[in-house]
């Protein structure tokens, strides 16, 4: 009886922190579809429902001719909009209902169409950078980043084995210029198994290094290498400067990274295991906002700018396809016919949701794996082995990083929002929680 108390708080925290995550999330769904939603209202169009989630509805009501629900699959939402959504797109919604079957379909402007599909993207632009600047306000929020330092090698690691030494300053990766210890987790994760050039300066030297990141049983790609960073200016790395602009700027070119990576031939592979999906994005957020609720804003601030920036992308069912669509209509004063855009439309819907239950269910595996076969104790133990640090040392935390979590921008995580049927590729950067970071 005397541990009921306790295990009753502990597991009444654990929900309220779930729930809060849940509207967040939800919030970032309902800013997008709000900006479709009012657009297209005030420039005429009908909208039958304005939905968070799919399928059935858990919860709806109507009010003022538009059905406002909750439906049973919380992986994004929608804004049923019959003058613009391409037809075959209602399963996923959850059906055509009373009123809805047949109903004439009225052509409207492209350029109409044009503002509609933009809106949506533009909404999570617009709460991002409020985020952005509301964080810049905040005095305890923590920013800040590492140099590329190397301040200690595990022994017998691929850094160890490629010649990297103690006192080195990684200048490049591939070919690609390195400023932060973030850029450089991330264009180890990225060079995963393959021998890449690093280049390193020593003393007053550039040195050219070959080595070949290895990659643990969770996907994740390291070197071995480590950072020492003071407890107190530890920050998360989507937490770059206080400076909005800056902020946001991260999270763009975080999500552009990971889709460069996603298309070129020799990243491809590595870039392609670490894609995640919606359950690895849900932990993610979890676990950012349990341990910091600044950072967990900051990290709701960087989903905004990957929902944006995702949705754009020139795909049919997502915002960029009806912009691409549309753009057509206007330069060619010629639509696209509907039938085609309805096949299409559909194909890529059913491409989309095949790759979305994948991505769910590699995510239990994954979950599963790492609890089972990495040992982050032992990375602990033998990261401070190597720096000859004091098992208590108060100065600087424990190394952990490189292994539990994959680099700023490649470790893509799809989660959903959209006009119709979306399934978007979201890069999700990992929680610096860690003095040390060991990439």
């Amino acid at each position: 009886m005397e541990n009921f108390i306790p295990t009753l708080l502990s597991w009444l925290s654990t929900a309220g922190y779930i729930l809060l995550c849940l509207f967040l999330f939800g919030f970032s769904i309902a800013i997008h579809e709000f900006g479709h939603f009012i657009v297209a209202l005030k420039l005429g169009y009908r909208v039958e429902r304005f939905s968070i989630g799919f399928g059935p509805a858990i919860w709806k009501r109507k009010w003022y001719g538009v059905e406002y629900r909750i439906s049973w699959i919380l992986l994004g939402g929608y804004v049923s909009i019959p003058d613009v959504d391409p037809e075959g797109t209602k399963k996923l919604e959850g059906g055509a209902e009373n009123g809805e079957q047949g109903t004439e379909k009225v052509v409207m402007p492209p350029w109409k169409d044009l503002l509609v599909a933009v809106a949506g993207p533009a909404m999570n632009i617009v709460l991002a950078v409020v985020l952005a600047f509301a964080l810049s306000f905040i005095p305890g929020a923590r920013f800040g980043t590492s140099p590329a330092h190397v301040d200690g090698i595990m022994e017998g690691s691929p850094a160890d084995r490629g010649g990297l030494m103690e006192g080195d300053t990684v200048v490049s990766v591939g070919g690609h210029q390195i400023a932060t210890w973030t850029d450089m987790l991330q264009e180890v994760q990225f060079a995963a198994n393959r021998e890449t050039e690093f280049v390193v300066k020593r003393g007053d030297e550039l040195k050219t290094l070959r080595l070949t990141p290895e990659v643990k049983e969770n996907g994740v790609a390291y070197i071995g290498a480590i950072n020492l960073i003071p407890r107190d200016e530890v920050s998360a790395v989507w937490m770059p400067s206080r400076s909005a602009w800056e902020q946001v700027k991260w999270d763009a070119g975080a999500v552009f990274r990971a889709l460069k990576g996603l298309v070129t031939p020799k990243e491809m592979k590595a870039t392609g295991k670490a894609v995640g999906g919606p359950v690895l994005i849900a932990k993610q957020t979890y676990k950012t906002i349990r341990s910091d609720i600044w950072d967990g804003i900051g990290f709701l601030r960087f989903i905004n700018t990957n929902l944006a920036v995702m949705n754009l992308l020139p795909i049919p069912v997502l915002d960029g396809g009806l912009i691409l669509f549309s753009l057509i209509a206007i330069v060619f004063r010629r639509r696209i016919p509907e039938k085609f855009t309805a096949v299409v439309t559909t194909v890529f819907m059913y491409i989309l949701i095949a790759l979305m239950l994948f991505l769910v269910g590699r995510d239990f595996w994954r979950m599963g794996d790492l609890s089972k076969k990495v040992d982050l104790g032992e990375l602990r133990q033998q990261s401070r082995e190597s720096l000859g640090l004091d098992k208590d040392d108060e100065n600087v935390s424990s190394a952990t990083n490189g292994v539990s979590a994959v680099s700023a921008a490649s470790n893509a995580t799809a989660t959903a929002t959209g006009r119709v049927a979306p399934a978007q590729t979201n890069s999700v950067p990992p929680v610096k929680k860690e003095g040390a970071d060991v990439p």
